[in-house]
């Protein structure tokens, strides 16, 4: 046996690989308040291995952070998801989960940087934990769609009634959306391409 051997490098996975037809790629972040998907967001979605950055709460964020609704949670995002999904033979998107708990928001002007577009995921429940959460990407003039994600005990209403809540312009889309699943993630992410090019078709 060659001794050579047991210092190689291993590559990456054959399914981490990128596509050799993909000709471009797009930065994506998904963003909201603490607890409302954003890993699960990204790990039902990717089509590779996703990384993630959770660490096991601590009695460090009792009283920092806020968990009302989501008391059960044992696990934050501590610096950020990544993930990619290949949206056709040609486009591939790179997607950056942020960390929830505004005590992390510093982190955000890094993984803003280079971004088309932004995911943001509210939970019923907590509407309140999304107002500076949009009023954060309305200040940088990024463009974004709403997605509920539909938690089995969260209240459902009208995505209207939610539109008027949020406070959002009309051509913003909002969209219901279960993060669990890869093909309501997706379907989230075509929304949005799709609103990104409607305002690129306007610019032009």
């Amino acid at each position: 046996m060659d001794s050579r051997s047991s210092d190689t490098i291993p590559g990456p996975r054959k399914e981490d690989v990128l596509p050799d037809t993909a000709t471009a790629a797009v930065k994506i972040v998904i963003v909201g308040g603490f607890g409302v998907g954003k890993t699960t967001m990204v790990r039902s979605v990717s089509e590779i291995r996703p990384l993630t950055t959770e660490e096991t709460m601590t009695k460090a964020g009792v009283g920092v952070d806020d968990n009302r609704g989501v008391e059960n949670k044992t696990a934050t995002t501590v610096a950020m998801d990544f993930g990619r999904i290949s949206i056709s033979e040609q486009l591939v998107l790179y997607l950056f989960g942020t960390p929830g708990q505004e005590r992390f928001w510093f982190l955000w002007n890094g993984l803003f940087e280079g971004a088309l577009g932004a995911v943001v995921l509210v939970d019923t429940r907590r509407l309140e934990v999304s107002f500076d959460v949009i009023g954060r990407l309305e200040e940088r003039g990024v463009p974004f769609v709403v997605a509920i994600n539909t938690f089995p005990d969260a209240p459902r209403h009208p995505l209207e009634s939610l539109r008027t809540a949020l406070d959002l312009p009309p051509e913003v889309p909002i969209v219901d959306c279960d993060a669990r699943r890869r093909d309501s993630s997706r379907d989230t992410l075509m929304t949005l391409m799709r609103y990104l090019h409607s305002l690129a078709m306007q610019r032009a």
